[in-house]
């Protein structure tokens, strides 16, 4: 992982420094609510429905051992709510009603405390920090390299990646070091640090689109060209919330040490011309689709400007590359003859054999690593009991010690809302199994419909119209059985708990978003997106299969739609290794909406069915 320099380790010290003299002057009457508010953002602070919320980057997903065990002392005693705060709080919470089951349980809030949160853009967020102990927070998170720089506010966001990033066996180039550069390059920017709206970046360095590149301000994929020249497909212009847009393609191929020359265009454009009057219209998105080729002939001007006639100062340098990536180091593993492929082949099959759970986990958890004496492993943060992404301070430390037993002391965190084992050598899988088993960590459902992405939702911020976890848990206690998970195959679940998406509903085969109507909780289901992956085909958002459903109805109307797949979905083969269906998504495709808006609509109860 990335070796952060002096330099960087200094300016983080400083800026948390800063945070704490402006925290100060706030908290003395020196400083205004308004004059505060941006110092705030602009560090991760946010103030949510009932306490602030701090958002801590992890710039694409990589996590030290030393830094998780920071993320749960922080949680363990930061991350703590006054009694009477918590009491009210969850007073609040109860009176909006439990979700009940189908065998007459219910489901309800229950506000916890003392846990970080794995977001679907890497980063760590807390629900329950006193700004009266921000400082403090801040100044721990930069004795391990962390902070909240531009997390929030109309800036550059944390710049995403694939978690398999620099160990993918279907890796085209490791984009890391690109993530790295455009991250000091964007890291308080001073022409763009005030944007129309935030602006959030992903890069792709694989064959397979696992950073979801179609839903994002700027979508990077590294190719090469017929010369075998390295460079990007440039995408521009995609987003979620209220107008789910796929980004066109503005460059099929962009020399890489252009990059920064063009990204800047691309940004000066829209800080030009980008909308400042009217929130929902702020994104670049709006501007891209309304300005169409004048927004591209823009932008072609700009960078042409940049290049000509200001000498191209953004041009990436074979040796300013060299240096970025020569600070990503791998670690110093054993990898001795010893662990002998056909020695560890038998020792996985015998294992898998025992022991069910671990065969399928091999399946689900454990993916391919470009060293074939390697493997990647995801521990799975979608468990009942626990909201999707949550991890105690406890579960944090347990997660340090399997890095640092089993992965060279790293972890990453995924676009899922999981944590990834990246550097596991492949005869230590069982080994790795049982130690991850014990902790909770190792249900096999990776991809299946339980590892569902959800926000926080009502239960913690302040723009939701409904909750997000009472929903998710209610579907994750139905569907328990590991054998009917398995069965219905790999299916993307995503819930947001408003418009805002930040669960990222749209790019769900189904996608759960929570609405408003007249002041009660209702959800809106969506059939057939896809975030761009193998799996989904290319980015495309999902449709509203009808009027919008009570919370009550919610759980019901998710086992209609999966039943109404069992009754449709083809059989491709049968062998000893058992039946293989067709996936949920293909199913979705192939025969429509209307079988699957039939089901769900046979699921309302007559007394809850409004429109919303």
């Amino acid at each position: 992982m990335y070796q952060y320099t002096d330099f960087d380790r200094q300016f983080i010290r400083l800026r948390a420094e800063q945070f704490r003299d402006q925290l100060e002057r706030w908290q003395a009457g020196k400083l205004t609510e308004e004059q505060f508010r941006p110092l705030r953002l602009q560090n991760g602070w946010y103030v949510q429905r009932y306490a602030p919320m701090l958002r801590v980057a992890v710039p694409y997903g990589e996590l030290s051992s030393t830094q998780l065990r920071v993320l749960a002392r922080v949680a363990r005693e930061y991350d703590q709510p006054e009694p009477a705060l918590l009491a009210e709080a969850q007073a609040t919470q109860e009176k909006l009603g439990d979700i009940p089951l189908a065998d007459g349980r219910r489901i309800g809030t229950k506000l916890k405390y003392g846990y970080g949160h794995f977001t679907t853009r890497t980063n760590v967020q807390y629900n329950w920090i006193p700004l009266s102990k921000a400082a403090d927070v801040m100044d721990l998170l930069a004795t391990v390299n962390l902070h909240g720089i531009q997390t929030s506010g109309n800036c550059i966001r944390n710049i995403n990646s694939d978690a398999l990033a620099g160990i993918a066996a279907d890796e085209i180039a490791d984009p890391r070091p690109f993530c790295e550069i455009l991250r000091q390059w964007s890291t308080l920017h001073p022409e763009f640090s005030f944007l129309p709206r935030k602006f959030k970046i992903s890069i792709n360095g694989a064959r397979e689109d696992r950073a979801a590149l179609g839903w994002y301000d700027v979508g990077l994929q590294l190719v090469k060209n017929d010369a075998g020249e390295l460079g990007f497909k440039v995408r521009v212009g995609g987003g979620m919330g209220r107008t789910p847009t796929i980004s066109p393609v503005l460059r099929e191929f962009l020399p890489w040490n252009q990059l920064m020359n063009y990204l800047e265009a691309v940004i000066r454009v829209y800080n030009r011309y980008g909308r400042r009057d009217n929130s929902w219209k702020a994104r670049i998105k709006i501007l891209v689709k309304a300005e169409g080729q004048a927004y591209i002939n823009q932008v072609n001007e700009e960078f042409r400007q940049i290049v000509e006639d200001e000498g191209g100062p953004h041009t990436i340098t074979q040796a300013e590359y060299d240096r970025v990536a020569a600070n990503f180091r791998e670690p110093e593993l054993d990898l001795s003859p010893a662990n002998a492929e056909a020695e560890t082949l038998e020792l996985l099959r015998t294992a898998a054999s025992d022991d069910r759970d671990f065969g399928r986990w091999l399946t689900s958890n454990v993916l391919p690593h470009r060293h074939p004496q390697l493997r990647a492993v995801m521990l799975s943060f979608k468990r009942l009991g626990y909201a999707p992404g949550d991890a105690t301070a406890e579960q944090m430390e347990a997660a340090a010690e399997l890095a640092d037993r089993f992965s060279g002391g790293e972890a990453r965190v995924t676009h899922e809302q999981n944590l990834l084992l990246p550097w596991v050598r492949r005869d230590q899988l069982p080994a790795l199994y049982q130690a991850a088993k014990a902790l909770g960590l190792a249900k096999p459902n990776i991809g299946l419909l339980t590892d569902m992405i959800a926000c926080p939702g009502g239960d913690f911020c302040s723009l939701a119209n409904a909750r997000s976890l009472p929903i998710a848990e209610a579907i994750t206690e139905r569907y328990q059985d590991l054998d009917e998970l398995w069965d219905l195959g790999e299916i993307d679940l995503h819930i947001s708990g408003c418009i805002n998406s930040c669960g990222h509903h749209h790019s769900g085969h189904i996608g759960i978003l929570g609405v408003d109507k007249d002041g009660k909780e209702w959800y809106q289901i969506t059939l057939g997106g896809a975030d761009g992956s193998n799996l989904s085909g290319p980015a495309t958002p999902g449709k509203i299969i009808g009027p919008s459903f009570s919370a009550a109805e919610v759980p019901g109307v998710i086992e209609a739609l999966l039943n109404t797949y069992r009754t449709e979905r083809q059989l491709l083969s049968d062998d000893a290794q058992g039946p293989r269906y067709e996936n949920f998504i293909d199913t979705v495709r192939r025969v429509g909406l209307e079988p699957f808006k039939a089901a769900a609509n046979a699921a309302r109860r007559p007394a809850e069915t409004e429109t919303a």
